[in-house]
Parts: structure tokens; C-alpha cells; sequence
């Protein structure tokens, strides 16, 4: 102890090469954390040749690795480093993966599916103790909370959420006693409703009419409010442009939209783009975290969409 307050551990970050904005900003985000590099190379049959910069001035630290799981194609080479850095006899061993990419794949339906979110979880679990005991992984609002059950007893999966993140910034709009939260559907609502409960909300839910799944307003009244949806994810964002529709044709004055995952595949983010041709613009805001660094890339100044950095959060959690 100093003048009452724990000493802050020094952590070492490694990080993989898309994630290496969002590094730097939580290593300026906090003096404990100090940036340390890999060399991310190939060989000429394409597998990775990869070496860890300083690896005999890392015993006895706390180290930790920042992970963006954005492909299979860039899986392999990063568990490389994250299987061998708690082996180098390092004090405390941490990664970061904010966001878990096969979490939406959690369930089987039927006899052949696979479940490849308990296979990376499985994968995960395997990663070495360190000296100072298990690894603990970090991940921002996982898809299923019962997914944290795929892990093994030899990793400690610390869960955490960019909730606290959007609500600061809700408070900074004008005209913020107007919000109302709206939850896509009752999963939504389970997950989130807690952390936003001083913040009337309305919950959405699809029907089935014939072949097709409908959208429809399950509870509570958007009429005059600002609207902002709330999810984990977003992959093509169907679900969240028909959700619009159905809460301006209720009234809303507003329509913005949160997740902490931009996903966005085959640049899906296209779809909510203000054009300039004076039509009327469907969503107000829509913000993502940079979990997704390569769709923060793809947004960059483009409205309605703003960035809402992690950074601080990982540090904090780096401290934990």
C-alpha cells in the first residue's frame, strides 16, 4: 500500500497487428501498461514465422496479449503467441479477445451440427498456466451467457460489457430525458435490461406469418421518444432496419442503435449509410465498439456511425 491506494501492477501488451489502434490507446489510456511488439512474419509456404520481441526481459512480468479473431485465416498464428507467452515464465498471463467471434454459434438443432463456440472455448482452456496461475481471458458481451460454462477449469473467463460505455454517451446527447431503450427481442431485453433500468424501455419480438418472420412491437409506447436499440451483435442488420421501421411507424421521433459488435459481413454496414440525397435518414446514430477493428476501418467518418473506444475498459480490466 501508498497513501492508503493498492500499487497498480505493470502489464506488458502484446497485441496482433489489426489490433494494434486500439493498443496504443490503452496504453495511453494508463501509465501500468507498456506496449511490446511481435514480429508477425511467413514463411514462403504461408505459415506463420512468428517471433516475440523482448521475450527474456518479460520473465517475472504481467503480460498480457490483445486478440482480434476476425478470420480462421489469423486464428492460428495468434494462439501460437498465446499458447507461448505464459510459458516464458512471466508472473500473470492475460488475454484479451473483446470480442468471441463464434459465440452466435453456441447451440445444436439438429444431429450434425457443431457447436464451434464450445470448440473455442475448449481450444482456449488449453492455454499453459502461467507462474502466477491460470490465464485469464476477457471478453466483451459474449453472444450466450451460458457459454461461459465451455470453459475449462484452467482459464479465467472474465466477462464484461460495453453498457457502461453507451450510457455515458446517452447522457451526453441533448435532450437525453427523451431516451427510450428498445431491445430487439426478449434475449436482448434478458441480457441488458438491468444495466439500463433507470431508462424506460420497449421490447420488439419477430412473428411468423406464413414464411416469413415479421418484426412487430411487443411492449411499450416510442411515440415522440428517442429510440435507441441495444444488442450485442450485429451481422447483416436486418433485424435492426426492420425494428426501425416498426418504431417510426409507432411514432418515434428518433431511431439510433448500439451494439458493442460491429460485425457486418460483406460490408452489411452499407445498408445504414446517410445518403446525401435529402432522404429521410433512418437512423439517428449507430454505435459501435472497436471489438471489430477492421469494421471501424470501414466506418471511419462515415454517418450515422460513431466509435465508442474500449480502451479505457481494457485497462481498467487489465487491473483486475
Amino acid at each position: 500500500m501508498e497513501n492508503g491506494t493498492l500499487m497498480k501492477k505493470q502489464v506488458l501488451l502484446y497485441y496482433c497487428v489489426e489490433m494494434e489502434d486500439l493498443a496504443r490507446k490503452i496504453a495511453s489510456d494508463s501509465d501500468c501498461i507498456h506496449l511490446h511488439s511481435i514480429n508477425w512474419r511467413s514463411f514462403d509456404d504461408g505459415f506463420p514465422n512468428l517471433f516475440i520481441n523482448n521475450a527474456h526481459n518479460i520473465r517475472g512480468q504481467h503480460v498480457a496479449f490483445l486478440a482480434s479473431f476476425s478470420s480462421p485465416a489469423v486464428i492460428f498464428e495468434q494462439l501460437s503467441v498465446i499458447f507461448a507467452l505464459p510459458r516464458l515464465f512471466v508472473a500473470s498471463f492475460t488475454l484479451v479477445l473483446p470480442f468471441f467471434p463464434t459465440g452466435s454459434f453456441e447451440r445444436m438443432e439438429e444431429e450434425g451440427d457443431v457447436a464451434t463456440a464450445f470448440t473455442m472455448a475448449r481450444i482456449l482452456s488449453n492455454i499453459p498456466i502461467s507462474r502466477g496461475g491460470p490465464t485469464s481471458v476477457v471478453i466483451y458481451d459474449i453472444h450466450a451467457l451460458q457459454e461461459r460454462f465451455y470453459f475449462g477449469d484452467h482459464v479465467l473467463p472474465l466477462f464484461e460489457t460495453g453498457i457502461p460505455l453507451l450510457k455515458q454517451r446517452l447522457q451526453q446527447l441533448p435532450e437525453s430525458e427523451k431516451i427510450v431503450i428498445a431491445f430487439p427481442d426478449d434475449g436482448a431485453w434478458k441480457r441488458f435490461y438491468k444495466q439500463l433500468g433507470h431508462y424506460p424501455s420497449l421490447i420488439c419480438t419477430k412473428v411468423r406469418e406464413g414464411d416469413k418472420r415479421i418484426v412487430r412491437l411487443k411492449e411499450g409506447n416510442p411515440e415522440g421518444r428517442h429510440v435507441v436499440i441495444v444488442d450485442d451483435l450485429v451481422q447483416s442488420g436486418g433485424t435492426l432496419i426492420e425494428c426501425q421501421k416498426v418504431l417510426a411507424a409507432h411514432g418515434a421521433a428518433k431511431v439510433s442503435a448500439y451494439v458493442t459488435h460491429g460485425v457486418f459481413p460483406k460490408r452489411s454496414w452499407e445498408r445504414f449509410m446517410h445518403k446525401n440525397d435529402g432522404s429521410e435518414k433512418a437512423f439517428t446514430y449507430f454505435w459501435i465498439t472497436d471489438s471489430c477493428p477492421l469494421t471501424v476501418k470501414a466506418i471511419a467518418n462515415k454517418a450515422p456511425f460513431e466509435v465508442i473506444s474500449l480502451a479505457g475498459s481494457i485497462a481498467d480490466a487489465l487491473q483486475t
